[in-house]
């Protein structure tokens, strides 16, 4: 039995709120539709009247304003976020993936670590994990060795993008004590001096800090990410902005 009122089709357990001819394609039509379902073309808004002035989005959910039940949202299963399509930006954001997002609580480590899997090279059957480094700046780092030189040549795109002033050397001499000191530098090159002259050969690491955004804020006053002091813009943060699993 089939019922259609003003743009309101109910048919054989199916329900559509749409213009004339708009059938969802993953809900099906005809013989082949999917029973007990429904699709409304939206925006659709529940809950309180009165918590959304305007359409903010394609679903609005308020708070309950008949049972004053506790919570607008609540999730039996996995859920998963489109990253192509948009984002979640909420400051009280609990549990969304079923991987704790709440920031609020007494525990550290409320994001997961920031790594890598892949399968082992050399070991049949087993898999090899990494996690990055942190610390507090947006570091860069280059290293390699240099052998009957005494200058350190720095990646030409490090113009613009390391602050110069915040470069710091590691030299480990090889073979033998050789004595290397850093006698200035440059955006350009790092100069060394070895004992005596002597020709320097030498693995070096050599880190910057990036001038291309604001200095990060290390500490701040607040329960959740959203409450950065600095430019949200410059940062991706794991757990908030993205990587919401069901582990």
């Amino acid at each position: 039995m089939a019922y259609i009122l003003d743009e309101v089709w109910v048919n054989n357990g199916q329900l559509i709120v749409a213009e004339a001819g708009e059938v969802p394609t993953a809900l099906g039509d005809g013989v082949g539709k999917v029973r007990h379902s429904a699709y409304i073309e939206g925006p659709l808004q529940v809950g309180n009247t009165g918590d959304f002035t305007s359409a903010e989005g394609t679903v609005m959910i308020g708070a309950d304003g008949n049972m004053e039940t506790a919570e607008a949202l609540k999730v039996k299963g996995g859920v998963v976020v489109d990253p192509a399509r948009g984002d979640i930006h909420d400051s009280n954001l609990k549990n969304v993936t079923g991987q704790s997002c709440d920031f609020t609580s007494s525990k550290i480590n409320q994001q997961s670590w920031k790594g890598f899997d892949i399968k082992h090279p050399n070991k049949e059957g087993h898999r090899l994990r990494h996690i990055c480094l942190e610390g507090p700046e947006a570091g860069v780092y280059y290293r390699g060795r240099i052998k009957n030189e005494k200058m350190i040549r720095l990646p030409s795109y490090w113009k613009g993008l390391v602050n110069i002033d915040t470069i710091t050397v590691q030299l480990q001499p090889i073979g033998a004590h050789q004595n290397i000191i850093i006698k200035r530098w440059d955006d350009e090159f790092i100069y060394l001096q070895g004992q005596g002259g002597m020709p320097i050969n030498c693995f070096y690491h050599v880190f910057g800090e990036r001038i291309d955004g604001e200095k990060l804020i290390i500490e701040y006053e607040g329960d959740t990410p959203d409450k950065y002091p600095g430019d949200q813009s410059q940062y991706s943060i794991s757990g908030y902005h993205y990587d919401r699993r069901t582990l």
